[in-house]
């Protein structure tokens, strides 16, 4: 293990923990976007709708721009342009929708690029560790998102602008991300690398093969319809159908977010433990189980466990996710994860519709097992998280040290 490897290492979770910190941000402050810029309940869904639109295109362009450029570089500098899109947002006023328009568009831009490259050398790191470590850089994000998310109720709370609100932070992260920049590590590039369009096969000299990466895409969609149907829906739900207070109301995110931390916090140890497949497999089904709490919940008390739950579970599945696409392409892992990534985005998508027209025509009690039944689907996809010793020419994790452990057959 040298120096560079650890600086690497943290930097890159510093890198994470900014995007937590920016994106919590604006999302948490949509109310107030909408209000400063005066746009109407119907033109407010494209304009949230357009941010993971663009993001899958930012996604898409970067598995393009990586067979020329080092994901470093496209992460060093997509980085400051996310941050200075999110004050482009909070900058304009009454009437500006146009300005908004192009701010959020490039913010969408940006961040599928970031998010890309930022998972890009998260899964490469790994491989150079030997060691399952990507459950830590996603635990840099969600402390990232709690300290946004609480920095936007501190600024909602006193009445600031919005740009009062975003300069210091913007101030702060721009200049300090470029600076961790300097140490980002890049994987070293595996044979036949300049094949990582489309190919023969997922091994170092392949490509990427659609129906091979077909159930790591599944997986990322359900794991992000049920993280959206948390972060749009838990507070409504917790209000109208559990009859809490307001004030309570506002708590199941926050308790989300924080039980995400830990579990992401001490996934890895899991992972080196048990293998992959297992925590995949215990974290589907604890997942699903605080579906079901939420579902069946008597009062909100019950209903904050069952969110709870969602947290510990759900948190697992994103990063392994990413993790088992760099082990299952070691020759073309960074388009594997740049197509991986639009997936993130087509469940964000997919999933707050989708509760909300389900609790209109059914019922919110009944929504909630639609993301309990797709998550349940994802332990079918266990397999998929297995190590894949040289099936695919190797290349990646060691097998006694990486993603394996003495569970490593599943559970």
């Amino acid at each position: 293990m040298t120096d560079v490897l650890r600086r690497g290492r943290a930097s890159l979770a510093f890198g994470f923990f900014a995007q937590g910190v920016a994106f919590a941000l604006l999302v948490t402050r949509i109310p107030a976007v909408q209000e400063r810029y005066g746009v109407s309940d119907a033109l407010l869904p494209a304009f949230l709708a357009a941010v993971p639109v663009l993001a899958g295109i930012g996604s898409v362009t970067t598995e393009q721009l990586v067979k020329r450029v080092r994901p470093s570089r496209l992460l060093r500098w997509s980085q400051p342009v996310v941050l200075l899109a999110l004050l482009g947002v909070g900058a304009g006023g009454q009437g500006q929708v146009a300005g908004l328009a192009v701010a959020l568009g490039v913010f969408g831009l940006a961040v599928g690029a970031l998010d890309a490259s930022m998972n890009m050398l998260g899964v490469s790191l790994q491989r150079s560790y030997g060691r399952s470590i990507m459950l830590g850089f996603h635990a840099a994000y969600s402390l990232g998102g709690i300290l946004g998310a609480s920095l936007a109720w501190a600024g909602a709370h006193w009445q600031l602008a919005l740009w009062v609100s975003y300069l210091p932070v913007v101030a702060l992260l721009l200049p300090a991300t470029l600076v961790g920049s300097r140490w980002y590590v890049d994987g070293e590039p595996a044979p036949g690398r300049e094949a990582q369009a489309d190919g023969v096969g997922g091994g170092a000299g392949g490509g990427v093969v659609f129906k091979l990466l077909l159930p790591l895409c599944l997986v990322m969609t359900f794991a992000y319809i049920g993280d959206s149907t948390v972060s749009n829906w838990s507070a409504k739900y917790l209000k109208d159908v559990l009859g809490s207070s307001e004030q309570l109301a506002t708590v199941p995110y926050n308790v989300y977010m924080v039980t995400t931390l830990a579990g992401r916090a001490l996934g890895d140890l899991g992972v080196r433990r048990f293998g992959a497949v297992a925590v995949v497999r215990l974290g589907s089904l604890v997942a699903a189980g605080g579906f079901a709490v939420v579902a069946v919940a008597p009062g909100a008390w019950a209903g904050m466990l069952g969110f709870t739950l969602l947290g510990l579970g759900l948190c697992v599945l994103v990063p392994q996710t990413f993790a088992a696409a760099g082990r299952l392409f070691p020759g073309a892992s960074d388009a594997a994860v740049a197509r991986l990534n639009i997936f993130n985005y087509v469940g964000f998508l997919i999933g707050s519709p989708l509760v909300g027209a389900l609790g209109d025509a059914w019922s919110y009690r009944g929504a909630m097992l639609v993301p309990m039944v797709l998550v349940l689907v994802t332990m079918g996809y266990a397999r998929s998280f297995a190590p894949q010793p040289d099936r695919y020419g190797g290349g990646h994790e060691r097998p006694r040290t990486a993603d394996v452990g003495r569970g490593s057959n599943g559970l």
